[in-house]
């Protein structure tokens, strides 16, 4: 069984449908969008584990190329590009263009081939965090620092991946309060703040001196590379 989330840019309602339901079964959190306007407006929010992308969308036959090469200028969230397109020449440009796995789908779809892909993309993806010696376990939940297990709450675990699927990159507030709590009025920059504090606890040797989890004044917070 499979964990995370999955964003699914897709624009044809029978593979919607095929993609959702296989998906959830397997265990994986999913947000749908058919066209690039809605993946760049909620991916300004939210950072999924895995991106499944077709290169037609709403907008044009070529807009998931675009979005593709937008979304790589700003993120290393993990694309395997799911197209009809099958010959070598755009395997190839979707593999140099970033994505991280190409698959072509024919009938009858090759939906447990792609569920397999998804597997190993995440696996090779979501390994470690480098130089760091950090071990996020998505199946068992379980945080590994240097040589040490690390207990979390699931707020600050979940804070805690987030950073850690972009080392480096500073993440706003808005965007971690999109992740810890979707859809709530209620939570503010002071719940954000709260839960660094917690996380950095936990994983830091001088939670005064923070070496992994470091703010970006004015900006918000990354994880050390």
């Amino acid at each position: 069984m499979g964990s995370g989330s999955i964003l699914v840019c897709e624009n044809d309602p029978r593979t919607v449908a095929l993609l959702d339901g296989a998906l959830r079964e397997d265990g994986y959190r999913v947000r749908v969008v058919a066209s690039r306007a809605d993946a760049e407006e909620l991916l300004a929010k939210w950072t999924p584990d895995l991106i499944l992308l077709d290169v037609i969308l709403l907008e044009s036959k070529t807009a998931g190329w675009e979005l593709l090469a937008e979304i790589r200028r700003r993120s290393s969230v993990p694309i395997i590009m799911v197209t009809k397109l099958s010959r070598a020449d755009d395997r190839v440009r979707g593999l140099r263009e970033g994505a991280d796995d190409f698959v072509s789908v024919y009938e009858p779809f090759p939906i447990e081939e792609l569920l397999a892909r998804i597997e190993a993309v995440l696996r090779r993806t979501q390994p470690g965090i480098g130089a760091l010696d950090l071990i996020i376990d998505d199946v068992r939940k379980e945080v590994r620092l240097e040589d040490r297990t690390v207990s979390l709450s699931p707020k600050e675990y979940r804070l805690l991946k987030l950073l850690a699927s972009s080392p480096g990159r500073v993440f706003p507030a808005r965007e971690i309060l999109a992740e810890l709590w979707p859809g709530s009025p209620y939570a503010t920059r002071q719940d954000v703040q709260k839960y660094v504090y917690l996380l950095r606890r936990k994983i830091e040797r001088d939670s005064k001196n923070p070496r992994l989890v470091l703010t970006s004044r004015g900006f918000g917070y990354r994880l050390a590379v």
